[in-house]
């Protein structure tokens, strides 16, 4: 019975790039290292599909911390005014309602 060699991922991508860029034939490869032609050609497939990755960007944290801060400062701004319309809003109805009481409606 023979056993199934386990190959890492860096070793399956070490494989593929010396077919890509050392131009090694996949047929030597494949001899080096005991595996089958499609077994090669399904790596490099997984690779090919999964290659978007590496292009990912990622977030950078001090990028993240200032859009967080100013986020929060928007939100203190608008609160601020927020706060500054109650206060008219609130003086307008009390004018409102002594302007009632001497006008004798309530």
């Amino acid at each position: 019975m023979s056993k199934r060699k386990q190959f890492t991922p860096e070793q399956k991508v070490a494989m593929v790039r010396r077919h890509l860029i050392e131009n090694v034939p996949v047929s030597d490869l494949c001899d080096e290292f005991g595996i089958h032609a499609t077994q090669y050609y399904g790596w490099q497939k997984q690779l090919f599909e999964n290659a978007e990755g590496a292009f990912v960007r990622r977030p950078n944290q001090a990028n993240v911390k200032r859009q967080h801060n100013a986020h929060e400062k928007k939100i203190s701004q608008l609160e601020e005014k927020l706060q500054g319309r109650n206060e008219v809003v609130a003086e307008l109805m009390q004018e409102h309602v002594q302007l009632k009481k001497v006008l004798g409606e309530l």
